[in-house]
């Protein structure tokens, strides 16, 4: 029983000491040192949770700007590529159009000689068609004049005592049956036929126009029937070299 009031004794002595601890200026002073302690240790916690929440934003940042990097630098090297294939694509371009513009220059010159021999040849060709065609009239025409004359004309006894047919043609000349024109033309296309017929020019006049078939007006026929023969291989030869131009 002594005991415990022994002890109640002490309690109640370290309670009135530790109250009167408190109410002396030093207590006070270390009551404020222990609350700005634990302040400040709040505080930091505080600060180092958002200082980590800091440094792992920065280093998830860190780690998305890497990858950045690493794929942009990918796609640089990759444009580079590209860059220098269509660099040198442009300049396989520009040495075939270079060709081409020569090709084309020299396709052109090609053409314009072209077109001078087409137009050359056309011309020719007009002319020597326009001749044949004359001489198969004169011949149509110095055909009729013959048949008519060989039939009872006013002039027929000339004419069938003609030997050849130059003079048969100087008969109608004189008897104004055919054109001095026309009989020329005959004379020079005999003569140019007989040339190449029998291979000799300047072979006498008889026998140079001596008809073949044995008569004048077959002599004439055939020489019609050979201009018409030129006219048709001349047109011929048109066509093909007018599609052949183009």
């Amino acid at each position: 029983m002594k005991t415990v009031c022994r002890a109640a004794a002490v309690l109640a002595l370290g309670a009135a000491s530790a109250e009167a601890a408190a109410a002396s200026p030093i207590g006070k002073v270390l009551q404020l040192m222990s609350d700005l302690q634990a302040k400040i240790l709040k505080e930091g916690e505080a600060t180092q949770k958002v200082y980590s929440e800091f440094a792992e934003l920065c280093e998830d940042k860190s780690r998305e700007l890497g990858f950045e990097i690493k794929t942009a630098k990918a796609e640089v090297a990759d444009l580079k590529a590209t860059i220098e294939q269509q660099e040198a694509k442009s300049a396989g371009l520009n040495e075939k159009l270079e060709k081409l513009s020569g090709d084309s220059a020299s396709n052109e010159a090609e053409l314009k000689a072209a077109t001078e021999v087409r137009e050359k040849e056309h011309a020719a060709f007009v002319a020597t068609e326009k001749e044949l065609l004359e001489t198969v009239s004169a011949i149509q025409r110095a055909i009729g004049v013959l048949e008519r004359e060989l039939k009872g004309g006013a002039s027929m006894l000339q004419v069938q005592s003609a030997k050849n047919v130059v003079e048969a043609l100087s008969a109608l000349v004189q008897a104004s049956k055919i054109s001095v024109a026309d009989a020329t033309q005959l004379t020079s296309l005999l003569q140019q036929r007989s040339d190449v017929d029998d291979g000799e020019p300047g072979a006498p006049a008889a026998a140079a126009y001596e008809s073949k078939s044995g008569g004048i007006v077959d002599t004439l026929q055939d020489l019609q029937e050979k201009a018409e023969a030129q006219i048709d291989d001349s047109r011929k030869k048109e066509t093909t070299a007018a599609h052949n131009f183009e």
